[in-house]
């Protein structure tokens, strides 16, 4: 059933009042109607009085859970977009969420231009969604309607495969400290710089699961070899090399991820061409790998390892610089560098759950 005229209901899920007047005034400068709740139980009371469109909601709360919110709030509601918010600690459960239902998810800190995207890609989608299944009602010929089913199955499978994969990759990395949300934060972050180099929404999106999913491959590394705290032997260092091939033979199968699997099999090359696993160089490098490689430096430089201090993002800005040529494309390096200094103005939510504003 279509939505009736009037503005777009969405419902904001936080048990933190600041959080929960950021969000809302923001989604009402967009011309939203919003609505607020404090826990699950209140979520739902609030979905059985309006027709909201869209819940956005935060994974961890007390009470009901972000996770077993989810299915409850589409028994009451089938036709309602979820999009989840979470601190990168719980992006496995963020994986789980879209297994039950969700759309998407966001890390934290969170843009607010990137949260505006997010929210109007959601409602897209479930407006497609929506027309799909009144094509289904005007159309009554079996073979249609079982064309459209299969369809929606295959949609399904498809949202499922990519969650599961995630919630493998998010399981990988809680097992250490320092790479815990290390994939969820490399894909927002990705995802920001490509929109801002002016790819089209479709290959932004592309990008942000292509980040998530971009060391998959690391299931095949020894548990020795990822938690070495020294200097890794020339037969380790290319042990780990693999994961980028591994990375891509898993995913090979899943044909409706073909667009991605070139940004995970390069994103470890050099812009110099020295990179691996196929030496390739400038330009012939994937653009979606390009920008990956240089997110993914930018987060090994600002996230604590043991054999170093992180960097503010300032420096690790400054220190990316002088890879500008050899690792890293100029044209993505700038790109990145703008995205940063905007960052540090425009984040409203941080993992501590502070809200600020420009």
């Amino acid at each position: 059933m279509a939505d009736m005229a009037g503005p777009v209901q969405i419902l904001v899920v936080d048990d933190e009042e600041p959080i929960r007047n950021a969000l809302k005034k923001f989604l009402q400068q967009q011309q939203f109607e919003v609505y607020a709740a404090g826990s699950g139980d209140e979520a739902l009371q609030q979905l059985k009085r309006h027709r909201i469109a869209l819940m956005l909601c935060d994974i961890r709360m007390p009470g009901t859970s972000g996770v077993d919110l989810v299915p409850a709030a589409l028994e009451i509601e089938p036709e309602l977009a979820i999009l989840m918010l979470t601190a990168v600690n719980d992006a496995t459960s963020a994986a789980l969420c879209m297994q039950r239902g969700a759309m998407d998810y966001l890390t934290k800190p969170i843009e607010l231009a990137d949260l505006g995207r997010a929210v109007q890609r959601a409602l897209k989608r479930r407006e497609m969604l929506l027309e799909n299944r009144q094509l289904n009602q005007w159309l009554k010929e079996e073979v249609t309607t079982r064309t459209a089913e299969l369809q929606r199955e295959r949609m399904k499978l498809e949202r499922l495969s990519i969650a599961t994969l995630e919630a493998l990759v998010n399981a990988l990395e809680a097992k250490d400290p320092y790479m815990r949300g290390h994939s969820a934060r490399v894909a927002d972050l990705s995802a920001t710089v490509a929109h801002h180099l002016g790819m089209s929404e479709e290959d932004v999106e592309l990008v942000r699961i292509a980040g998530r999913l971009h060391d998959i491959g690391k299931i095949g590394t020894r548990e020795a070899v990822l938690n070495k705290q020294g200097a890794l032997t020339p037969e380790e260092f290319e042990h780990v090399r693999q994961h980028v091939i591994i990375g891509s033979q898993i995913l090979a199968p899943l044909t409706h991820l073909g667009d991605i699997i070139p940004a995970v099999r390069h994103h470890h090359e050099r812009f110099d061409g020295t990179g691996y696993p196929d030496g390739l160089r400038g330009e012939a490098i994937p653009l979606s790998a390009r920008v990956i490689g240089a997110a993914e430096v930018y987060d090994a430089l600002t996230t604590s390892r043991a054999y170093q201090e992180k960097m503010p993002p300032d420096k690790a800005i400054a220190r990316s610089a002088d890879l500008v040529g050899t690792v890293l494309d100029p044209a993505v390096f700038e790109a990145l560098s703008s995205v940063v200094a905007r960052r540090r103005t425009l984040v409203f939510l941080d993992d501590g759950g502070d809200t600020t504003t420009a």
